[in-house]
């Protein structure tokens, strides 16, 4: 069952208007704002790194140890 409303030609236009218009790099989206958003994520490629090789030396532990 369809339940979208059907928009007339105008509002048609008017969304695609909005769609098409260039990204206005004056005023940035609202989170460029919050300082978690500026932070750069500092250690999480080595935790992500040291996880994996920590997991890949489990596995051929497990896979080599008779």
């Amino acid at each position: 069952m369809d339940t979208r409303e059907s928009k007339t030609p105008e509002e048609e236009l008017q969304h695609l208007k909005e769609v098409r218009q260039p990204e206005d790099f004056e005023h940035p989206e609202p989170d460029e704002g919050q300082p978690e958003a500026r932070q750069s994520p500092q250690g999480l490629h080595w935790i992500l790194l040291i996880s994996a090789l920590l997991a890949g030396a489990i596995l051929l532990f497990t896979l080599v140890w008779p």
